[in-house]
């Protein structure tokens, strides 16, 4: 059901049934390499591109999510699924081996709450009995795309993040009324805002005002405030788009405690590891929800988290091109469902 004007309210409660997280080396050596399903020892993952083990990774992660549930590819309606790169062909690629009909969508760091929301409309409404969705991103193949190859070793400034090696995706199904099952409640899609931004080095920076615009939007259309959540979390603003998301919020009357406001891309990695401002991708959100935050509400850490997956909607050509930097944010909200 609408309501407000950007914001879906799913009353059969689609529930997360399985998921499956693949990761790289580096998140290997991070804070949350136990969620992880799958985490290999290289870069190259038996590969000869960056580009085919970023197929790797999404083949991997689906695989898992479907084994997990018992499922076979015959049983499941749809594919919802990205990444970062040309025309998403790593994830259509992965799409090619599956079999599964295949919606390849593009939401830069979005894309995993973009899909999200996207299934649980289709399962809410009963378009689907069995929808996969996830995203994918891989350092050196993003590196390479957007900004310099890491063979170049360019420096990077403090505002830079690293992009996550990971794909995290989950099967969305009925409701089965399990105590300990997450479900999705209700979700808010986010408009296209240019603060007009144009440095490829900030995209935290860049993003915020759309984290703050989405957030906004989802408390205004469910007439509710930041109270109702334990947990309020951004995809991958890193240091500086987290604290100026705050800011944005302030100003616009939302007063959200700063404990309660995380950020997937400062949660990954360790203090130690040099990533900068934090962690960015498709994958980064994908992985920090499907692997950890979930694990944590089974725990009966969380029970209500609204996760707002922020997307930097540039190219290299339009970058080339002098274009300032649109940026968008999905947000999905998931409850356990008690």
């Amino acid at each position: 059901m609408l309501k407000g004007k950007q914001s879906w309210v799913f009353h059969n409660r689609p529930a997360i049934l399985s998921t499956g997280v693949t990761g790289g080396p580096f998140e290997a050596n991070g804070n949350l390499a136990d969620d992880f399903d799958i985490l290999h020892d290289d870069l190259w993952m038996g590969e000869d591109t960056y580009e085919k083990a970023h197929r790797v990774l999404m083949e991997e992660a689906i695989q898992t999510a479907l084994q997990k549930q018992s499922l076979q590819q015959e049983q499941v309606e749809f594919l919802i699924a990205g990444d970062l790169i040309n025309q998403i062909t790593p994830t259509s690629l992965a799409a090619r081996k599956t079999q599964i009909p295949y919606f390849g969508i593009f939401g830069a760091c979005s894309t995993s709450m973009e899909g999200l929301a996207l299934a649980s409309f289709f399962v809410n409404y009963g378009g689907a009995k069995h929808v996969v969705t996830g995203a994918a991103s891989h350092n050196a193949a993003v590196e390479k795309q957007f900004r310099y190859p890491t063979e170049y070793g360019g420096q990077k400034p403090p505002t830079a993040q690293w992009t996550v090696t990971g794909a995290g995706v989950a099967v969305i199904g009925k409701n089965t009324n399990d105590g300990n099952q997450p479900v999705t409640t209700s979700a808010t899609i986010g408009r296209v805002i240019d603060m007009g931004l144009t440095d490829p080095f900030n995209m935290g920076g860049a993003m915020a005002p759309a984290a703050a615009d989405t957030i906004t939007a989802h408390f205004n259309d469910l007439q509710i405030d930041p109270s109702y959540y334990d947990l309020i979390i951004t995809g991958d603003l890193g240091r500086i788009g987290q604290e100026t998301t705050l800011d944005l919020l302030n100003n616009n009357g939302i007063q959200i405690d700063s404990a309660k406001f995380q950020d997937c891309g400062l949660l990954i990695y360790k203090d130690t590891q040099p990533v900068q401002s934090g962690a960015s991708g498709a994958g980064c959100s994908a992985t920090v929800l499907y692997g950890h935050l979930l694990n944590q509400m089974k725990q009966g850490t969380f029970n209500r988290i609204l996760v707002v997956a922020t997307g930097a909607l540039l190219s290299p050509l339009t970058y080339q091109q002098k274009e300032s930097i649109p940026c968008i944010a999905h947000a999905v909200s998931i409850e356990m469902n008690r």
